[in-house]
């Protein structure tokens, strides 16, 4: 590969194509005709996703054709722009209390040590939010850029809170991703697979499907109610506790597209499975 040439993971059947993001050309396939469940088969989705693909692709169109402006497209910015404010006060004001403690010399010298490592958490966190945003933009701008590496699920799935052994093919597979990008697809599938009602168990499995490896996040819960399960795919919306906002799997589904897989969740009365499919090569 020249430098600076722009990467492109293998085109897979069900995956993306070599030019258009595999979403576009799911919705021209239902406009050309075919059945949106033929299509969602195909292209390894839920029907419902199908649809709301076709409807936003119409209304967008049909906004540009007529030239009315969006009003949602006016009040998606307002509430990312409450919501990022939101995401970041909440680290700054923890940030800003411990800087202001030890320039006062409040604390005693026992806690000096302890307190700058919750100041680097909550710098830690502030970073972390801005990058999502930065991908975010990238994303929707079509300017998402991967640097694939051969890398593990073990190395990947580092640093997921409560995890246990890798089930199904394990831990020791590899995969050719980028693994920053792919790192937060994991910590996102992971901790939406905590959402409420909480789960009684929690384990990552991986699995070969043909030319993809799928990674399953596996709830052992009561079911997640379906508008909690919808909001996990939508950007922005609150966590919890109310206490700030989430990206959900937003930016997880966008990376996951740029690595020309899918993501997506089954859901039975038993418990959940949030997947993410990707070449295997």
């Amino acid at each position: 590969m020249s430098e600076g040439a722009a990467w492109r993971p293998e085109v897979l059947e069900g995956g993306r194509t070599d030019e258009q993001d595999p979403r576009v050309q799911a919705v021209l396939e239902v406009l050309a005709g075919r059945s949106t469940g033929e299509v969602a088969a195909r292209w390894a989705v839920d029907p419902v996703l199908v649809h709301r693909w076709v409807a936003a692709f119409v209304e967008a169109g049909a906004a540009q054709v007529t030239n009315t402006p969006d009003p949602e497209a006016a009040n998606q910015r307002d509430r990312f722009l409450a919501a990022f404010a939101h995401e970041l006060r909440t680290p700054l004001t923890v940030a800003r209390g411990w800087v202001a403690m030890l320039q006062e010399d409040e604390l005693p010298p026992t806690m000096v040590a302890s307190s700058l490592t919750k100041l680097a958490d909550a710098l830690a966190r502030l970073a972390d939010r801005i990058i999502d945003v930065e991908l975010l933009a990238a994303s929707s701008l079509g300017l998402t850029r991967l640097e694939p590496t051969y890398v593990t699920i073990d190395e990947l799935a580092a640093g997921l809170e409560g995890l246990g052994e890798i089930a199904g093919l394990g831990g020791d597979v590899g995969v050719t991703v980028d693994p920053d990008h792919f790192r937060r697809v994991l910590r996102d599938l992971w901790l939406a697979g905590r959402s409420i009602p909480a789960p009684r168990s929690l384990r990552l499995e991986v699995a070969e499907i043909g030319p993809w490896l799928e990674l399953r996040v596996v709830r052992d819960a009561d079911p997640i109610d379906l508008e909690v399960l919808k909001a996990l795919f939508e950007p922005f919306d609150l966590n919890d506790d109310g206490t700030g906002v989430t990206i959900g799997l937003y930016l997880a589904r966008a990376l996951v597209v740029a690595h020309g897989g899918t993501l997506g969740a089954d859901q039975d009365e038993d418990g959940a499975v949030l997947w993410v499919r990707i070449p295997r090569r």
